[in-house]
C-alpha cells in the first residue's frame, strides 16, 4: 500500500469569547482563570484566527482532522456549545476526531454538564472497532490504512495545577489497543493532550503518570503520537524494537499574537504512508508570520529517527 493518508492536527484552540457565566459556576479556580484570561490570553486567542487556521486545513482536503483538546478555557456549558459548533464546521463526526484538554475538564461537571457528553460523536469507536461502549478512553476509530486512537489525559486539578493522568484502567486498555491494531497492519496515531513522556512539561503541567505511558509505549509501539498542551512545536522521539516513536506536539491554532516563548497560530498537515513495509510520515507546518498575514507554510519535515 503506498497510497497516502493526509491528516491535519490542530490544538489548543481556547475559543472565544467566554459566554453563559453564571454565579453558579463560580469557584477558586474559575476566578483565576477568569481573571488570567482577562488579563491577557483574551487578546492571544482569537475565535476569528482559528476559523483561519481552519479553512486553511480545510483546504489541503484532509482525509481526517484530529484535534487534541482545549476547545474551552473555563470548562464552561457555553463553551462546549460553541466548541461543539465549531467542530461541526471542521466536518462529520466520521472525519473529525477530538481528545479533551485540561481547560475542558476544569473542575469537573457543572450540572450534568460535560465535554464528554457535548462532543461524543467525535469520540466514538468505529464501527469496525467492537469494544465495551461504557469505556469511553481510549476509542479507536480506524479510516483506511490508520487507527487513530483517542485518550483522555484531562483530570480535574486545583488552581494553579494544569496537570494530566491516564489512570491504570485506561493504560491498560491503550495497551491492548495498540496489540490489537498491530496484529492487524494499522498505522497507530495516538492523540492525547497533555506531553506524554517524562520531562517534557513542568510538574504542575506535566502528565503525572508519564512514565507508565512510555513503558506501554516501549512494549507495544505506535507508529505516531501527536499531543498539544505546551502551545509552541516540540518533537521526541522513544525506542521500540529499533525503531524511533515520533511524539510530536503542535503549537496553539489561535494565537494572535506571540505571548512569552509561544509562536503564532500553526496547524501540521501530515501526510502518511506505508511503503514496502515501512511508515513515512511527512510533516508540513502551516500558520501564520504576522496577525493579519496569510495562512503559509513555515516548514517541512520527514519524520525520520535521529541515528541511535
Amino acid at each position: 500500500m503506498t497510497d497516502t493518508f493526509t491528516l491535519v492536527h490542530l490544538s489548543d484552540v481556547h475559543l472565544s469569547p467566554i459566554t453563559g457565566f453564571h454565579a453558579r459556576h463560580w469557584n477558586a479556580k474559575r476566578a483565576l482563570g477568569f481573571l488570567n484570561w482577562q488579563r491577557g490570553r483574551r487578546r492571544v486567542h482569537l475565535r476569528s484566527v482559528a476559523e483561519r487556521l481552519a479553512a486553511d486545513a480545510l483546504a489541503q482536503a484532509p482525509d481526517h482532522i484530529a484535534v487534541t483538546g482545549d476547545l474551552a478555557n473555563l470548562g464552561l456549558p457555553g463553551e462546549y456549545a460553541a466548541a461543539l459548533e465549531w467542530l461541526k464546521a471542521l466536518g462529520e463526526p466520521e472525519r473529525v476526531s477530538v481528545v479533551p484538554g485540561n481547560h475542558d475538564i476544569y473542575t469537573g461537571r457543572l450540572g450534568g454538564a460535560s465535554c464528554l457528553d457535548s462532543w461524543a460523536p467525535y469520540m466514538r469507536n468505529s464501527e469496525s472497532w467492537k469494544r465495551d461502549e461504557a469505556v469511553r478512553f481510549p476509542y479507536v476509530r480506524t479510516q483506511g490504512p490508520v487507527a487513530l486512537i483517542g485518550l483522555n489525559s484531562a483530570v480535574p486539578t486545583p488552581p494553579f495545577v494544569a496537570a494530566g493522568e491516564l489512570g491504570r484502567a485506561q493504560l491498560e486498555q491503550f495497551a491492548l489497543c495498540l496489540e490489537r491494531l498491530a496484529e492487524a497492519k494499522f498505522i497507530r496515531v495516538v492523540l492525547i493532550h497533555h506531553p506524554p513522556l517524562p520531562g517534557l512539561a513542568p510538574p504542575r503541567r506535566a502528565l503525572q503518570d508519564a512514565a507508565a505511558f512510555s513503558d506501554v509505549l516501549d512494549r507495544y509501539g505506535a507508529e505516531l503520537v501527536l499531543h498539544g498542551h505546551n502551545h509552541r512545536e516540540m518533537l521526541s522521539w522513544r525506542a521500540h524494537s529499533g525503531r524511533g516513536v515520533p511524539v510530536l506536539g503542535v503549537s496553539s491554532a489561535s494565537s494572535a499574537h506571540a505571548h512569552k516563548d509561544e509562536p503564532l497560530a500553526r496547524y501540521y498537515l501530515l501526510r502518511i504512508k506505508r511503503d514496502d513495509g515501512a511508515v513515512h510520515i511527512h510533516c508540513e507546518t502551516r500558520g501564520l508570520t504576522s496577525p493579519d498575514g496569510e495562512v503559509i507554510s513555515l516548514g517541512r519535515r520527514d519524520l525520520v529517527a535521529p541515528p541511535r
